[in-house]
């Protein structure tokens, strides 16, 4: 079964219910840096993102810093955002 990539108004859509994301630039991903109380904290809440997205098999794109996590979102199959990106962002604000 394909995958469903996003429409303009579907993005929109979950960008105004997570104002924390943003689009990239070239508009086929979202972002998202997260900054937490110190390293535990940040490497926490990655293990958590990580159990979840082994679970669902949709992994993100991430980097962290200390206390920041930085994450984007896409789906390469589907070429751009899809509805698995839009899921894993509402999980991901769940773990917060």
């Amino acid at each position: 079964m394909p995958l469903h990539r996003l429409s303009e108004p579907e993005v929109a859509a979950l960008l105004a219910e997570f104002p924390g994301w943003t689009l990239r630039g070239d508009g086929v991903a979202i972002e998202r840096t997260f900054e937490f109380g110190d390293f535990n904290a940040a490497f926490g809440f990655m293990t958590r993102v990580a159990l979840y997205a082994d679970k669902v098999d949709h992994h993100p794109e991430w980097s962290n810093v200390y206390n920041r996590v930085q994450i984007t979102l896409t789906t390469h199959d589907a070429g751009g955002l899809s509805t698995r990106d839009a899921a894993m962002a509402r999980a991901i604000e769940g773990m917060l």
